[in-house]
């Protein structure tokens, strides 16, 4: 499956961004003046292959949930029950990405792809039709959280494969479905570690440049982390042209699956709009399986973690908003959605010179 998914990405549609470069050459407004969302609407005509692009919607979440053995290094000050908690929070509706979902008429489905803990049963049919109101639950653990990395590989090379091709069906579901736009999520207690070891793995950066606060670390507790990092990195020396190595080395079961979703979104041309530092550490192992799927990939937000602008560099994408979020769960691309919309609206619906009789410099 993985195979055949990167198989099937391909570069983005010059003929159709050429297209959509005249269109907005035509519209009654000044050239430019929509600034990044011009080329925004570009990249997605690019994507879908024609001009203008469909509308961005149904818009579907994904929230792919998972522990981490690297827990016990004591880098979060949470428990890990934690993670399970939340699961039952998303799914009864009491999140802040419940709140923004509803907001943005986005559905809900929350993934276990490896929490440790039991998991609160779903409200509802996991394989009903997508539903803004009623949250999913998608069961596919591939085991019940990662070894600790500091000590060994965090996964093995099936481990990892058997994750991101967890991503890709979802990807691949929600697509059948209907969504027309992705955007991701995660909820795992400690997951910034994995991120930032991820980061620090593909980009080059030193440990403590990748490395954030999380969920608001003390001093002690920060050192602590960048140390394991550290120290994860040079236990394993992974290969940033080896991404599932790598995912398997340091990464997490939901960054794992993070990827498979992004690599799943690319090949049906379908925009998935990244959410935080979880999402662009697992957006730099999708890069790195198939260079091509930064082409459906839109960088909903700048993270506070500073660990995510250096994966946001790597990448080439320009947050469409900053708002010194670090929540994750999807909160801050569910934010960015109704950006992504104006921009895709802007080539359906606005008037050129000629049709308007509006008169040109």
């Amino acid at each position: 499956m993985l195979e055949t998914t990167i198989a099937a990405i391909r570069p983005p549609d010059e003929p159709a961004m050429a297209a959509a470069r005249e269109l907005h050459g035509r519209l009654t407004k000044p050239a430019g003046s929509l600034g990044a969302l011009e080329e925004l609407s570009v990249r997605l005509a690019g994507l879908a292959g024609h001009c203008p692009p469909p509308l961005p919607a149904p818009a579907a979440v994904a929230i792919f949930a998972g522990d981490h053995g690297v827990h016990a290094q004591g880098v979060s000050p949470w428990p890990q029950e934690v993670t399970a908690q939340m699961i039952g929070n998303f799914l009864a509706g009491g999140a802040v990405v419940n709140a923004f979902a509803r907001q943005a008429g986005a559905a809900v489905t929350v993934v276990d792809v490896g929490v440790a803990t039991p998991v609160p049963a779903a409200p509802g049919d996991a394989t009903a039709p997508l539903d803004p109101a009623t949250p999913r639950l998608v069961s596919a653990t591939v085991r019940p959280g990662t070894r600790d990395l500091t000590v060994t590989a965090a996964l093995t090379r099936d481990e990892a494969r058997a994750a991101v091709e967890t991503g890709i069906r979802v990807a691949d579901d929600l697509v059948a479905a209907g969504a027309g736009i992705l955007l991701t999520g995660d909820m795992g207690i400690g997951n910034t570690t994995p991120a930032a070891a991820l980061i620090a793995a593909f980009t080059g950066a030193d440990a403590a440049a990748a490395t954030g606060r999380g969920t608001g670390v003390d001093d002690p507790t920060y050192a602590r982390k960048v140390d394991v990092v550290r120290a994860a990195l040079e236990r394993h020396r992974p290969d940033p042209a080896d991404p599932l190595g790598v995912l398997a080395a340091v990464g997490g079961l939901e960054h794992a699956a993070l990827a498979g979703l992004i690599l799943g979104a690319a090949a049906h041309r379908v925009p998935v709009l990244l959410d935080g530092v979880i999402a662009v550490s697992a957006a730099l192992a999708a890069a790195a399986f198939a260079p091509d799927a930064v082409g459906a990939m839109v960088a909903g937000h700048r993270s506070a973690e500073p660990g995510a602008t250096l994966a946001l560099r790597r990448l080439g994408l320009d947050p469409l908003i900053d708002l010194g979020l670090c929540l994750g769960e999807g909160t801050g691309a569910l934010l960015a959605l109704p950006v992504v919309t104006g921009a895709v609206r802007v080539l359906h619906e606005v008037a050129t010179f000629d049709s308007a009789g509006v008169a040109e410099k």
